[in-house]
């Protein structure tokens, strides 16, 4: 594993990993290597699956939602 495990996080540590991975990921799809890219996925997730553990009840915004989608675009699929 590349960095400290989630679960040893506390929350203020678990969001600023989560920010920082969130904001460097478009430069690492784009122009990191293979093994970057797998290094980057693999520790998005252990952080992003620490979080949905933490907090199994976060709130859900309507519009990010399926449903949510297709009432602002009637007709299209979503």
């Amino acid at each position: 594993m590349t960095g400290v495990d989630p679960g040893l996080l506390d929350d203020q540590q678990l969001m600023k990993e989560l920010e920082t991975i969130h904001r460097t990921r478009h430069d690492t799809l784009l122009y990191g290597s293979n093994d970057a890219l797998r290094t980057h996925n693999e520790r998005m997730a252990q952080l992003e699956g620490e979080y949905l553990r933490r907090h199994p009840r976060r709130p859900v915004a309507v519009g990010r939602t399926r449903s949510g989608a297709r009432e602002r675009h009637p007709g299209c699929e979503a």
